[in-house]
C-alpha cells in the first residue's frame, strides 16, 4: 500500500479567476499516473483556514449538481468542470481532491493547489451604453423641441388674438362730418395699426354710390368732447374712398 500511488499527480494550476455574475465558471483538473480506487470531488472553502469536513461539495460523480457540468463526461483524467449562472454566493477557494476508498469510508488521497474565484457584477456591453446614449440624446431633443414649441406658442398668442378676431363694423359714405350709414354690417380683421376692409354691396341712394368701389377704414381723430353728441360718443367713423371721375 505504501507504494501504490507513488506515481499520482493531480494537476490544478489555475490561479484566481474573477467572473461576472450570470456567467458561466469553468475550473480546470487533470489526473496523471497510477489508477487509484477512489472518486474525484470539487470542494468549495469560503475561508483558507477551513479544514476537511468544512468544505461544500460542489461536483462529484455521485450526487445531483443542477449548475455543474464535467467538461469530458466519464473521462479519467479530465475532471475540468463548468459552473453555470455563478452568483455571489459562488465566490470563494476550489479544490480538485483525489479520495481513496477506505473501509469504511473513503480519505482524502491528495488535492490541488486551489484556484480563488472572485464574483463582480456584470459589466455594461458597448451596445448598450450606446443605446443608453443614443435614448438620451433623443429624449433631450425631444424636450428641447418641445420647449421652443410652447414659446413659440406663448410669443404669437397675443399677436393671433389680435390679428384674427372679427368685428363687426357698420360701411359709411359721406364725410367726416356729416356720415351717412349704409345699413350693411360686415366683419374685418386687425391688421397692425391700421384696419383695411372691404365694404359689402352698398345700398345706392344716389347716383354717387355707384362709384364707390371700396371704403378704407381708418380710426378717425377724437371729436372735441364739447362737440360729440350722446350717440356719438360711442360710434367711429371710416372714410370713403370714391373711384375719380
Amino acid at each position: 500500500d505504501a507504494q501504490v500511488g507513488q506515481d499520482f499527480k493531480l494537476w490544478q494550476s489555475q490561479g484566481p479567476v474573477s467572473v461576472a455574475a450570470g456567467q458561466t465558471l469553468t475550473l480546470n483538473c487533470t489526473i496523471f499516473g497510477d489508477n487509484i480506487n477512489g472518486p474525484v470531488k470539487w470542494l468549495k472553502s469560503r475561508d483558507s483556514g477551513n479544514g476537511p469536513g468544512n468544505e461544500q461539495v460542489v461536483y462529484a460523480d455521485a450526487g445531483t449538481f443542477p449548475r455543474v457540468t464535467r467538461a469530458v463526461t466519464k473521462s479519467n483524467t479530465d475532471f475540468t468542470i463548468h459552473i453555470r449562472d455563478v452568483q455571489p454566493e459562488d465566490a470563494g477557494t476550489y479544490y480538485c481532491v483525489k479520495f481513496r476508498k477506505k473501509v469504511p469510508d473513503e480519505e482524502e488521497f491528495q488535492r490541488g493547489k486551489g484556484t480563488e474565484v472572485s464574483v463582480h457584477e456584470p459589466a455594461l456591453l458597448p451596445s448598450m451604453v450606446a443605446a443608453a446614449v443614443v435614448l438620451c440624446f433623443l429624449l433631450l431633443l425631444g424636450l428641447l423641441v418641445a420647449f421652443y414649441l410652447y414659446r413659440r406658442k406663448r410669443l404669437a398668442g397675443p399677436a393671433a388674438a389680435g390679428s384674427s378676431s372679427p368685428i363687426a363694423l357698420r360701411c359709411c359714405a359721406g364725410t367726416p362730418s356729416t356720415p351717412r350709414f349704409v345699413p350693411t354690417t360686415s366683419s374685418f380683421y386687425f391688421s397692425g395699426a391700421n384696419i383695411h376692409h372691404l365694404c359689402a354691396p352698398l345700398q345706392q341712394s344716389s347716383k354717387d354710390d355707384n362709384e364707390i368701389h371700396y371704403a378704407d377704414l381708418q380710426p378717425l381723430p377724437t371729436a372735441p368732447r364739447h362737440g360729440r353728441s350722446p350717440d356719438a360718443a360711442t360710434s367711429e367713423y371710416a372714410s370713403i374712398k370714391v373711384a375719380a371721375r
